[in-house]
Parts: structure tokens; C-alpha cells; sequence
């Protein structure tokens, strides 16, 4: 998948079937593999990934991880049922996912419950990590896979977190944002400025979007 629209008409999308995606409370030990979960973004350093060998030569030392980070507001709004996301650290406007099936939803007003995020699409980012911290103390979710190309729906999980403390992503790990419990949500974003993307589409490829849930009755305390 390559350069995908991110703004659209969530009609422009198909009807599919849903994979409910298990909600986990976040902890230290659940996300360990995944990120971190992150107690004051003032400091908090950013991984950045070396620049890859590309052949025998080796790297220079002290080269290839010098890109450093940018940052900037993270902004999620849901419209009707629509959930828009505006990522000021990299300039990105984005149509993150609905609440009801693509074909009925609308932007005017809200039709469906929003007791559940469906997911188009996820990605990672080989070159660096990616800090999302709550400017807002409410509820968030972040669905989250494992590295490898090889994404399936049911290698996805979601962590809930109560909104006291923000959650860091390693490079490499598939991702979408991060999703609000309430209306909307602000976040400060901090992540590789380099900002190389791998996407998947998830209704191309699997013919499913994911259910990401949002409403706390689902959490699966593993």
C-alpha cells in the first residue's frame, strides 16, 4: 500500500465485516514489547533508528541516528461518525476510522454509538519511536501490533489508558493514532523527524475493519 488518501469520504469505503479487536487495561508488564507507558513527556527522549547497512561496508560510527525528533499537538474529533485525526508534528490531516459501517455513516450527526472505533488502516515507522502524551486528562486507547510485515488482524490489541499518563510507542511497532473515549482529545506528539511510514490497508488486504472498543465494560484484565 503506498501513499494512501487519508482524507475521504468515509462512504468511498466499502461495507465489511468486523474483527473485534480484545481491549487490555494498560500496564508496565502488558505493554512491555510494545512501548511504554510514560509518567511526564518533559525530557522523554525519543528512540531513533541508524540508518541501515546497505551493503558490507559498515555505518560510520556516530552517523545514521542523527535526525532527531519534531513534535507538536495530536488532535482527535469525532464529527457525527467520524473520527478526524490532526497531527501538527508532521502536518497530517487524517480520517482515522468511523463508528458504524462507512456506508451509513455521517459527519453532520451522530447515528451510531460510540462504543467502538472501526480502523481502516495501520502503520509503523522504522525510524524512530513515537510519544503520545495526554494534554487532556480523560481515557484513550492504542491499538497496537508486533513488528513484521506480516500484519493480521488477530495479532492486533488495544490498551486502555486512564489518561494520567502517556503511553510511548518503539519504532517498528504497527499503530494508528491514538483514540479518545470522549468527543475529542488533544496530545502532545513527539516522534522521529524523519517520519518513513509502512502502511497497511486493513479492509484491502483482510477484508475486515478492526472493532477497537472504547467502552471500559470490554476491558480484559489478562
Amino acid at each position: 500500500m503506498n501513499n494512501p488518501e487519508y482524507i475521504f469520504e468515509a462512504s468511498s469505503k466499502p461495507s465489511l465485516p468486523w474483527h473485534e479487536v480484545p481491549l487490555i487495561r494498560a500496564t508496565e508488564a502488558r505493554v512491555k514489547g510494545y512501548g511504554q507507558l510514560v509518567d511526564s513527556a518533559e525530557g522523554f527522549e525519543i528512540e531513533i533508528s541508524r540508518w541501515p547497512q546497505q551493503g558490507w561496508r559498515p555505518i560510520d560510527e556516530g552517523t545514521g541516528d542523527e535526525g532527531g525528533w519534531v513534535e507538536g499537538t495530536f488532535k482527535c474529533d469525532w464529527r457525527g461518525d467520524v473520527l478526524y485525526g490532526e497531527n501538527e508534528a508532521v502536518n497530517g490531516n487524517y480520517v482515522l476510522g468511523w463508528s458504524a459501517d462507512p456506508q451509513q455513516a455521517q459527519t453532520e450527526a451522530q447515528t451510531a454509538p460510540r462504543d467502538q472505533v472501526l480502523l481502516w488502516h495501520m502503520n509503523y515507522h522504522p525510524d524512530g519511536g513515537q510519544l503520545f502524551f495526554p494534554l487532556d486528562n480523560k481515557p484513550f486507547i492504542v491499538p497496537l501490533a508486533l513488528p513484521g510485515d506480516n500484519l493480521s488482524p488477530e495479532k492486533v490489541v488495544a490498551f486502555w489508558c486512564d489518561g494520567s499518563r502517556g503511553f510511548y510507542i518503539h519504532p517498528n511497532i504497527w499503530h494508528e493514532g491514538i483514540f479518545p473515549v470522549e468527543d475529542n482529545q488533544r496530545f502532545l506528539d513527539r516522534q522521529g523527524a524523519v517520519h518513513a511510514r509502512v502502511s497497511a490497508d486493513i479492509g484491502q488486504e483482510f477484508g475486515v475493519y478492526l472493532s477497537c472498543p472504547l467502552d471500559a465494560a470490554k476491558i480484559k484484565d489478562l
